[in-house]
């Protein structure tokens, strides 16, 4: 009998003790606002959301049509529930109250609305990211109004996270601290059918993922990982590896998620200022997590990337997640690089 993504989060809540009934309530709205996406998502051009929306967001990037679209699907989906006191998208300036004319949750939800705009137009696969954690609280009789920095709180503190990929098929893969499932939409259901539980992530692989055309910016500690790569069974590394580059995180961990690899997006020399490309929140912690989950490692090439403190909600950061050891690796040779440096 097929398991539904509501009645595995009920057995959670029930008999595992480990799912808050309200988180869970949470995490059903989510996924049924991902169904409404992946609707817009299907529809391309038939449902006129394909090219620019002619607005930037708040990192000055040209946004999509189905960017807009998806962000406000989110936030009607989510805001009346109860579930939540806030939420912040990498779409808004900042964060988003949810209205005093709505109950006010526990809960604060961050999301990337639709990871991998650039692929939109080209039909491949795109996502949406999201993450929960707890709002602060230290007198549970007061509600005192959301901040900012509420949001501010390490990885290693979300209760939830997860991703959904709007590819060939409609693919939920969710954490709620106890491993790493995978629920498949079937669309003539209209639900989410439980398809991989316990997924694992081999320690060793022979592909990796990062964008070669950005080879000249790279710093030292990457150009020596992949120049190793490339030299195949004749180097140091004594095997050949392929490389893999979608261009959409989603897309990438996915791949990484069900057969292993590693994914880098690091520091380059054209913007040092920046410490990287991604979003620590909205990207980097809830794809950590689910990485680490799964038996992998997350790091920005010198450290866990859950245990990263930030300090503004559109913080950017270095990633390097996947196969165990090769992150291990990379995360070595930014370390040994730093000694030599000193």
């Amino acid at each position: 009998m097929s398991i539904t993504l509501t009645r595995y989060l009920i057995e959670q809540q029930r008999t595992q003790g480990a799912l808050p009934a309200e988180l869970r309530l949470l995490l059903e709205t989510v996924a049924r606002a991902c169904q409404h996406i992946a609707i817009s998502v299907n529809k391309g051009a038939l449902g006129e959301v394909l090219g620019s929306a002619d607005t930037e967001n708040v990192q000055g990037e040209v946004q999509k049509k189905l960017d807009i679209i998806a962000n406000e699907v989110l936030i009607d989906a989510n805001e009346w529930g109860g579930h939540l006191a806030a939420m912040a998208s990498e779409e808004m300036d900042t964060i988003h109250p949810i209205p005093h004319r709505y109950p006010q949750g526990e809960y604060l939800l961050l999301f990337d609305p639709l990871d991998g705009s650039s692929n939109i137009d080209v039909n491949v696969s795109i996502g949406t990211i999201f993450s929960v954690l707890k709002k602060p609280n230290d007198d549970p009789n007061v509600i005192e109004p959301v901040s900012e920095q509420d949001f501010l709180q390490p990885g290693a503190q979300q209760v939830a996270a997860g991703y959904c990929i709007y590819g060939p098929q409609t693919t939920l893969a969710l954490t709620v601290g106890r491993g790493v499932v995978m629920f498949t939409l079937d669309r003539e259901q209209g639900v989410w059918l439980l398809t991989q539980e316990n997924v694992q992530i081999p320690a060793d692989t022979k592909e990796f993922a990062i964008n070669m055309s950005n080879m000249r910016h790279w710093d030292t500690p990457v150009k020596r990982y992949v120049d190793e790569c490339l030299q195949g069974k004749e180097g140091v590394r004594g095997k050949d590896f392929n490389m893999r580059w979608i261009a959409s995180m989603v897309a990438d961990v996915h791949r990484i998620l069900m057969r292993g690899g590693i994914f880098m997006y690091p520091w380059d020399k054209r913007e040092p200022h920046k410490p990287g490309k991604l979003r620590l929140m909205y990207e980097a912690n809830p794809m950590g997590w689910l990485v680490e989950q799964a038996g992998g490692a997350a790091t920005n090439g010198r450290q866990r990337i859950l245990d990263i403190a930030p300090t503004e909600l559109h913080q950017r950061v270095s990633v390097v997640l996947g196969s165990k050891n090769e992150v291990e690796r990379v995360t070595a040779y930014h370390l040994e690089a730093d000694k030599t440096s000193v």
